[in-house]
């Protein structure tokens, strides 16, 4: 259990919020015309903002990168409003008939889609030629590294880091918080992450979506199973875990 402090009103209060989040996003994200209008409203903040801008007029690669919370699409909406087209990666559903019409909203976001395996080359293209990129990267991933998330281990996909540092891309984490309305966002793009080791890339970007959670815990994903063990046994975290200074 993360919360174990938690009394159980409390856990019962956050449960009914995250579904409520998550049908909502579910709802906007059927809803591309609307949503989009919506967030063409919303500024974006954040120490990011300029690292960003600055990244774009020199023509550097960006990496958005985010986590399954808040709405995580808002982002590209937000940016596709100001004129930059950002690349999206996803993974299908195994539904072939909900991921038809799943992958239709993905693709109605300005900006190339690609899927996860099939069309990762695409992707990783894009950012090479100097485009801008998203993706998530807090679902399990069997051949991952562990690292520690919200008090547990978790194995962690290092691909953010690696694709940043193959292809020279300011790595930027962002967010697109729901208000207490509901309907509108804060949209923060955070400091970049420094380039360097790449597990201590990793565990800067899982601190930062870990900082997001804890203030705001019911705009988070937690019906997916993040920390499941790996085949042939539990998680052992590395001997040392690079230590990450705030930004």
């Amino acid at each position: 259990m993360i919360h174990p402090d938690w009394p159980a009103a409390r856990r019962r209060a956050v449960a009914a919020a995250v579904l409520d989040n998550i049908g909502r996003s579910l709802i906007e994200n059927y809803s591309t015309p609307e949503l989009a209008a919506r967030i063409a409203r919303e500024p974006i903040r954040g120490d990011g903002l300029a690292a960003f801008e600055e990244a774009r007029a020199s023509g550097r690669p960006v990496l958005l990168v985010s986590g399954h919370f808040g709405n995580f699409q808002v982002p590209r909406h937000a940016l596709a409003a100001r004129g930059h087209v950002a690349a999206g990666l996803y993974r299908d559903m195994t539904n072939p008939y909900v991921n038809a019409h799943y992958v239709r909203t993905i693709e109605a976001i300005p900006g190339p889609a690609f899927a996860q395996g099939r069309g990762t080359l695409g992707f990783v293209r894009h950012l090479a030629r100097g485009g801008v990129a998203a993706m998530l990267f807090d679902l399990h991933v069997q051949e991952g590294v562990p690292i520690p998330f919200l008090g547990r281990p978790a194995m962690t996909a290092t691909t953010p880091a690696d694709l940043a540092l193959r292809t020279g891309a300011l790595l930027l984490p962002c967010f697109g918080i729901r208000r207490e309305d509901g309907l509108s966002f804060d949209i923060q793009f955070e400091a970049p992450i420094p380039h360097g080791d790449p597990l201590a890339m990793m565990v800067a970007l899982t601190q930062r979506l870990e900082a997001r959670i804890r203030a705001h815990p019911e705009q988070w994903f937690w019906i997916h199973r993040r920390w499941k063990a790996p085949r042939g046994g539990g998680v052992t975290l590395p001997t040392a875990v690079p230590s990450v200074p705030p930004p």
